[in-house]
């Protein structure tokens, strides 16, 4: 799974139509939000740092909820945005996943364990789950 990371408002224009998750390394406004949907009509989950989750109003999130896009909270620890424009979720999550649901743990056992090996918020790992 591949999260395509934005640095700045002026990249949202350089994005491709089919992206389906975006972590957006700034503190995004209304504006951006909107111009971010609109720039690409696929997406399915707008991911952010915890901090900057918090000062994103409450009409945008209404917005996205209605829009069936997921706000997920959390940081792509490590990534180097000059070597790649994204940053790809390890095959590694998915396969421990599977192992998990055929163990037959909960999904929120699984969250639980997941959170606490890989370094993804509850937020995203759910995400993934459900998709």
């Amino acid at each position: 799974m591949k999260i395509r990371v934005v640095s700045s408002k002026e990249e949202i224009d350089t994005l491709n139509l089919n992206e389906e998750i975006v972590h957006l390394a700034f503190r995004p406004s209304n504006k951006d939000i909107f111009k971010l949907i609109l720039k690409c009509p696929e997406v399915k989950a707008i991911h952010v740092p915890s901090s900057y989750k918090r000062t994103i109003s409450s009409s945008a999130q209404i917005y996205l909820s209605m829009q069936n896009i997921a706000l997920l909270e959390g940081d792509v620890w490590g990534h180097r945005k000059d070597i790649n424009e994204y940053s790809e979720v390890s095959q590694h999550v998915f396969d421990r996943i599977k192992e998990m649901k055929e163990e037959g743990l909960s999904d929120e056992d699984t969250i639980e364990r997941l959170v606490r090996e890989t370094r993804l918020s509850p937020e995203f790992v759910t995400f993934i789950i459900s998709n």
